[in-house]
């Protein structure tokens, strides 16, 4: 394989006019172009001079990134230049676009697992009140989708261990950053002391290579909490670096009574080629939508199984770790009630069919088996169902017997205060009232001398002669390639490594994304070669502070402990890419959701994190508890990379 750095190749068109030229060479067999890169690789035997001279004639100067004749990695085989295949799903799939060797493409961080120890498996570590643990962060090679690939691991496992304690407790965590990029450790939705809560700049100074920090950690909520880096979460938790923390309560009845605790992260990953599909070191890519997966992970597996008996009560712990995919989770034959969410148990434990979680968000679930043989956890789209893990419950019967008080739908008496004084909160005016807005620069663009139209890159057959919006999602029309596409380039990520098929609709629509299933989420990357494109250069997110009628980034928000603070979350459609965002408040406090599109909240639970869906509008109440810097921001790392985060301040109360 050659690569050639091709700096005038900036469109669609100029990939189809090199590619012409260059595919006539004899030898060769492949050719891929990068338009974020601007280098195009060659596979096959043909002399690197006739290539560069296809190039020029092409009128496309060129430069070898490599010698002539090294080799960097053997492509997979199939596929004809320049290609679209196409996957069972309808999905375009296509050609890597950037090496997986570290030595390559030196703005890359590496892939490569050779001489890497193995992943091992994650632990349950239990700890006292007062005790100290270790936590090293560090590169693993661990088996994905049956290939071996670079991951990065606390404590050598992906995800890392599971940090058990008690309600009430103090815990003290060395931090130790083994790999090769500067890190912090935010502690998800814990309220805690403020200078530990890892954002870099605002509570402490990033962790260098080689370098460790001191956390003291206070749990003041039972629930299911979890950890991950503050820099670059785009890359670092995508690569493995999250984990949980089970706080168990300190009163004795506090949840219902079940046979076995079980805590899941649920995650997806992009492999292209056998590794971990790049990230580039200088700046973040996909800012557009966030980088969906190719392949699913259950507890860190692809391959996720589990055993039960009959009758068997088993509480899962949930944790949605992804950079951006909602999970729309699916248990057929087995009976489900949701007994919990971020902070806590809920107002009123009821029976699910199905559960959505967003990026970040957590549920406590209770599973009852009452037959033997075989359920599959599915996470279904309005197009169709993915499987995520398998169950096979044997016919053995769990005792004691919990069936009667699986049965029992129980209330949280202090959500039920909260429930006294809704309709007060509800006729309030808000606070304070958050946009999300969204203006996208053309990533690509026609080439210079054709006519130019704009189409919409997730509906393309929407086509106009003059700017404007699409219709069916409301995204901003981009300039079109002379094929009427906007931006759909030759690549697209293998979703048949997903192992899916067909199910029924379970969503409002049955396909497309966005404003258009009717449900404001989006459940796959629908422009991905726009969306690869995008950086916080062409991609701007923001959050904007609407309460006095404004249009500027929320500054200098202040507030005290004590404060109750009705704050409106408004997910403008008058954006060039509306999409959905999982907004997440950090420490300072805890929030209910009150209501959604002005329809009450039917079940209260305090959360760290709401999903907020596109056009959608969500008023929660902020509890304002902690003093400190704190950070509020959408939990889609590209999106957080691109500008929607801010920080505000809380100061003590008097009566603290």
């Amino acid at each position: 394989m050659i690569t050639f750095h091709v700096p005038a190749m900036s469109s669609r068109s100029s990939v189809r006019a090199i590619s012409a030229r260059v595919c006539d060479v004899a030898g060769v067999r492949t050719l891929e172009a990068d338009l974020v890169t601007r280098t195009v690789r060659v596979t096959g035997p043909a002399e690197p001079a006739r290539i560069r001279a296809a190039l020029a004639a092409a009128g496309y100067a060129a430069d070898p990134c490599v010698p002539a004749g090294s080799s960097i990695r053997e492509p997979r085989t199939g596929g004809t230049p320049m290609s679209t295949q196409i996957s069972s799903a309808g999905t375009p799939t296509g050609h890597v676009h950037a090496a997986h060797d570290a030595g390559y493409l030196s703005g890359t961080f590496p892939t490569d697992p050779t001489g890497l120890p193995e992943a091992t498996p994650p632990a349950v570590v239990e700890l006292p009140d007062g005790a100290s643990l270790e936590l090293r962060m560090a590169p693993v090679a661990k088996r994905l989708a049956g290939t071996t690939v670079r991951m990065l691991a606390y404590n050598g496992s992906v995800p890392g261990p599971t940090i058990t304690v008690r309600q009430g407790g103090r815990l003290t965590v060395r931090a130790t950053n083994d790999t090769d990029s500067d890190t912090t450790v935010h502690w998800h939705g814990l309220r805690l002391e403020n200078k530990y809560d890892g954002v870099p700049h605002d509570t402490q100074q990033p962790i260098p290579p080689g370098a460790s920090f001191t956390y003291r950690l206070d749990f003041r909520d039972p629930g299911v909490y979890w950890y991950h880096p503050h820099i670059r979460e785009d890359y670092t938790q995508e690569m493995g670096l999250y984990g949980n923390i089970l706080v168990l309560p300190a009163e004795p009845d506090y949840w219902p009574p079940v046979h076995r605790d079980v805590v899941l992260t649920i995650d997806d990953v992009l492999i292209e080629d056998g590794a971990i599909a790049p990230f580039r070191r200088s700046e973040v890519t996909h800012a557009a939508m966030g980088r969906f997966g190719n392949v699913f992970l259950v507890g860190g597996e692809t391959d996720h199984a589990m055993t039960a008996r009959v009758g068997e009560v088993v509480r899962l712990w949930l944790t949605n770790t992804a950079n951006v995919r909602v999970f729309d989770l699916h248990l057929p034959g087995a009976r489900m009630k949701l007994v919990g969410g971020d902070s806590g148990r809920v107002e009123r434990e009821e029976f699910i069919s199905h559960l959505l979680i967003a990026p970040s968000e957590r549920a406590i679930v209770d599973v009852l088996f009452e037959e033997p043989g075989h359920y599959t956890v599915e996470h279904r789209t309005p197009d169709r169902s993915y499987p995520l893990s398998r169950i096979t419950v044997i016919p053995e019967t769990a005792e004691p017997s919990l069936r009667g008080s699986f049965g029992t739908l129980r209330s949280a008496p202090e959500l039920d205060a909260e429930r006294r004084q809704l309709d007060h909160w509800l006729a309030a005016p808000p606070d304070r009232i958050l946009a999300a807005v969204a203006e996208m620069d053309d990533p690509s663009g026609p080439a210079p001398g054709w006519p130019v139209t704009y189409a919409c890159p997730m509906h393309p057959e929407v086509v106009s002669d003059e700017p404007g919006r699409c219709p069916k999602c409301g995204m901003k029309l981009l300039a079109a390639s002379p094929d009427g596409a906007a931006g759909h380039h030759d690549m697209g990520h293998d979703m048949s490594t997903m192992d899916h098929h067909e199910a029924p609709a379970v969503h409002d629509h049955g396909h497309g994304q966005g404003l258009g299933t009717g449900d404001g989420i989006e459940w796959e990357d629908d422009m991905v070669e726009v969306n690869r494109l995008t950086t916080p250069a062409t991609m701007r997110w923001q959050l904007l502070d609407r309460t006095a009628g404004t249009d500027r980034p929320p500054v200098g928000w202040s507030f005290t402990t004590g404060d109750r603070v009705k704050i409106r979350l408004v997910n403008e459609m008058d954006s060039d890419h509306p999409m959905h965002h999982p907004f997440h408040l950090h420490g300072a406090g805890r929030f209910l959701v009150l209501s959604r599109d002005g329809v009450p909240e039917p079940n209260l639970v305090w959360k760290d994190t709401v999903l907020l869906r596109t056009g959608q509008t969500v008023d929660i109440l902020f509890d304002v508890t902690n003093p400190g810097i704190w950070m509020a921001h959408c939990h889609i790392p590209e999106h957080m990379a691109s500008g929607m985060m801010f920080t505000f301040t809380v100061a003590e109360g008097a009566g603290a």
